[in-house]
């Protein structure tokens, strides 16, 4: 049996009174790409952040590659951040750093590439998300939203990671340059092989760039299962979820 790239059982966080996370369940494959859909509030971004090292879990357990990864020392946790790339929701690029030096941030602080070769990399990753080369010297205010995301994603991927996350990546985007975006995520993922793992309610997202699919509920797994099965998946919370509907299970409070 393959030994799945990422595999949580039973993990569970509360601060305090809020049960964020109830028993999450979850196996990625390597090589594959898994969303996690659900509506704001169930525990996506939390089981994310856990899965990360960012948020410590209550109870449960993570493992990565077959290593549990909840307990990890300091130095070890740092060599695991080695396999992860991630493509945050807001971009999040460092305003006084060029743009090639903001896709190359990992490998200079986190891998000791010297700022040469560097430079090299980073300028090839932006040419592959299709911006042009000379946008490597400018600053992230000089560029719009959709432009900051592709860097954001040339940054993800630029040291070659096992692992991508990507955190609600056409969040603020118009259709056009969020199905832009998509495609971009599925050809850089399939180009360096990695595992994806991503969060999102955009059902466009959903449908581009997952593999597998996995539906959270009041921090839970309600569901999971290849994409070609999400329409007919036999679960009335995702079948209300996908199509954005009213009425249903999964009840909201309108203020």
């Amino acid at each position: 049996m393959t030994t799945p790239k990422i595999e949580m059982k039973g993990v569970k966080k509360a601060f305090g009174n809020n049960h964020v996370l109830n028993g999450i369940d979850l196996v990625v494959p390597a090589g594959k790409s898994m969303v996690i859909i659900g509506g704001s509030g169930t525990g996506k971004s939390v089981t994310l952040k856990c899965i990360l090292g960012l948020i410590q879990p209550d109870e449960g357990s993570i493992k990565i590659d077959g290593e549990e990864v909840t307990k990890l020392r300091q130095n070890d946790r740092d060599a695991l951040m080695t396999k992860f790339g991630m493509l945050f929701q807001g971009g999040a690029l460092f305003d006084s750093l060029k743009i090639w030096e903001n896709v190359a941030f990992g490998l200079i602080q986190g891998r000791g590439v010297n700022r040469k070769e560097a430079r090299e990399i980073a300028v090839e990753k932006i040419k592959s998300v299709g911006l042009k080369p000379e946008v490597a010297d400018s600053f992230p205010a000089e560029l719009s939203g959709g432009m900051q995301k592709r860097v954001g994603l040339a940054r993800a991927v630029a040291a070659s990671p096992d692992i991508i996350f990507f955190d609600e990546p056409t969040t603020g985007l118009d259709p056009i340059m969020a199905d832009v975006i998509n495609h971009l995520i599925v050809e850089q993922v399939k180009e360096i092989g990695a595992t994806a793992l991503s969060i999102t309610h955009d059902m466009a997202s959903v449908r581009t760039i997952a593999d597998y699919v996995a539906m959270i509920h009041e921090g839970k797994i309600i569901w999971t299962g290849p994409i070609d099965e999400l329409d007919d998946s036999g679960n009335e919370y995702v079948d209300q979820f996908i199509h954005g509907r009213a009425d249903g299970p999964i009840q909201r409070r309108v203020a």
